[in-house]
């Protein structure tokens, strides 16, 4: 088949590699125009432009698939199917209609449940054991049309955000190609989602990384891998903000004589292994930190520069 491929960032790379290796060809790329990024404003190319212009593909950068320039070069391609991978922007029906067969989205969830932006961190947040990719046929609602395909994965107990995504992009590149093979010999079968079970992933806001330590330890420490790499979760200490890059459950997250006792956010242990901090129910081990300005580090370097005994880390 003649293919398309929507995407900007690491996640979709994976996928734009696989097809590559199919018997279909990738005509054309399109991702998010350049933006500014770092201190000094400099314009970044999206992950997607830059593997795309190593493989010698023809990439496009419109600002909207609704202007009529952007469905014209989409329409002269003649493309039998786009495939849509994390592009960030919207898709009108112009759009999702110019392909013979349509427009196909890798979706990093177990749809319906994580419809939205922020399938990934929600996962982890919310506690689940599994997630996995879905292969969805894009209509006009939010990830709400029938499925192709979809497999699961287990979460690991110290999954961060960037490890799942890791796995799951690999998993989409190589569940769009057997779904795009199905599609080719005419094999495919799609399903509508179910509707029940229904949860929507809203994007993620920095206000959200900023840790409430009155919650339980297991919910910190989920929010802390939830937010690796971005935006790390983060805390007050003496009024400075402190990013947490790693934690664990102190002593198993269970309720001793000192966390009970204990104003959350309080440091009751200090050893080269962490800093045992008080939470609303159990005490959390935060192992890798950093100050404003400064390089993250592991707890047994960050103790030696820092006086903790005593200390409360506060939420503003």
């Amino acid at each position: 088949m003649k293919l398309g491929f929507a995407g900007t960032p690491e996640f979709a790379v994976p996928a734009l590699e696989a097809l590559l290796r199919t018997r279909h060809t990738v005509h054309a790329v399109f991702t998010q125009p350049d933006r500014p990024a770092g201190r000094g404003q400099a314009l970044h190319a999206s992950a997607v432009k830059r593997r795309s212009l190593e493989l010698g593909l023809p990439v496009h950068q419109p600002v909207s698939f609704k202007l009529p320039e952007t469905l014209s070069v989409l329409r002269a391609l003649s493309l039998d199917a786009l495939i849509v991978v994390a592009y960030g922007l919207l898709l009108p029906p112009d759009a999702l209609s110019a392909p013979a067969l349509g427009c196909f989205n890798i979706h990093a969830s177990l749809l319906p449940r994580w419809r939205g932006a922020a399938p990934i961190q929600r996962a982890l947040l919310a506690g689940d054991s599994t997630t996995g990719v879905s292969i969805m046929r894009m209509e006009a609602g939010l990830d709400s049309g029938p499925l192709l395909a979809s497999r699961a994965i287990d979460i690991g107990s110290r999954e961060t955000a960037k490890t799942l995504n890791d796995r799951l992009a690999l998993l989409g590149g190589e569940l769009i190609c057997e779904a795009m093979d199905a599609l080719a010999c005419g094999s495919a079968r799609e399903a509508p989602q179910r509707t029940d079970g229904v949860i929507y992933a809203g994007k993620i806001a920095k206000t959200e990384a900023l840790i409430d330590w009155q919650e339980d330890a297991a919910a910190i420490e989920r929010r802390v891998r939830a937010f690796y790499p971005s935006p790390i979760a983060e805390t007050r200490l003496h009024g400075a903000q402190l990013r947490l890059w790693e934690a664990e459950l102190a002593g198993c997250g269970l309720i001793g004589p000192a966390s009970a006792q204990a104003v959350p956010g309080t440091v009751i242990g200090i050893s080269p292994a962490g800093i045992d901090v008080a939470c609303g129910r159990g005490a959390l081990k935060l192992t890798r930190l950093q100050l404003a300005g400064r390089k993250p580090l592991a707890a047994e370097e960050f103790i030696k520069a820092q006086r903790l005994e005593g200390a409360r880390f506060t939420g503003s």
